[in-house]
């Protein structure tokens, strides 16, 4: 685990260890959450398209699109 200190500007420097482990280049950014006490930084995607291609395929396996659709339809349908 690295350390950094927090500056009165509330400015840190990511170690050069993280730095080349992630591959950060100046003019990167980050996403930084809060996960209880923690905070988690995480690259920021250079696209989101890219980054949340097939994201959750696995629901989808066995499912006919179309005719998912269709069906959804229907019902719609049905409730009016």
């Amino acid at each position: 685990m690295q350390m950094a200190k927090v500056s009165s500007k509330y400015q840190i420097v990511i170690p050069k260890k993280v730095r080349e482990t992630l591959g950060l280049q100046p003019g990167d950014r980050l996403l930084i959450a809060t996960e209880g006490d923690k905070a988690v930084m995480r690259l920021r995607p250079r696209s989101y398209a890219e980054h949340m291609r097939g994201l959750h395929k696995e629901v989808w396996q066995g499912i006919d699109a179309a005719e998912y659709v269709s069906e959804e339809r229907k019902s719609w349908e049905q409730e009016l």
